[in-house]
């Protein structure tokens, strides 16, 4: 199979096969120096975009320097990375035709205060590259952080009514 980058109506560039692609096919594997969590928080620190991908727990990151850095995220993809022995390969998840963009769920699970906001166009679109976990945490924590500071409003505040006549 061949892919090849191109504009991309969901992000800027994207990856698109040359070639029909089978289900179960492994398209691509994601490669780049491995970098800790910290490592690249600090070089990254002020970039908008980074082509990092998470391993395992997150504590360790890779560079992305290839080929499947362009595969944008999409609430309906057509395919799925899959981790094996500290590698990450990118399948198909059904058939996927020749010119088709090549698409995977991000699944984000964290960052900055940033909404992550997705583009994908798909009629299931989450609105954002955060997994639904994430989201259901973020939407919890903004939650309590507002219940926090209602309470911390109302906290100190009396209101004295004079009834005297």
């Amino acid at each position: 199979m061949a892919l090849i980058i191109r504009s991309s109506a969901i992000h800027s560039s994207g990856c698109y096969t040359t070639t029909a692609i089978r289900k179960g096919a492994r398209v691509a594997e994601y490669t780049g120096p491995l970098l800790t969590r910290a490592e690249a928080d600090a070089a990254y620190k002020h970039s908008r975009i980074t082509y990092l991908f998470g391993l395992g727990d997150g504590s360790m990151v890779i560079e992305g320097q290839c080929t499947a850095m362009y595969i944008n995220h999409s609430c309906d993809p057509n395919c799925e990375t899959v981790e094996k022995s500290g590698r990450v390969w990118i399948k198909a998840i059904r058939s996927i035709a020749a010119g088709e963009e090549l698409t995977y769920d991000y699944c984000l699970y964290d960052g900055d205060e940033d909404e992550a906001a997705c583009n994908c166009g798909a009629a299931n679109c989450r609105g954002t590259m955060y997994s639904p976990e994430e989201v259901k945490r973020r939407k919890a924590a903004a939650k309590k952080k507002t219940a926090k500071k209602v309470a911390k409003k109302g906290r100190g505040t009396t209101k004295t009514i004079n009834t005297a006549k």
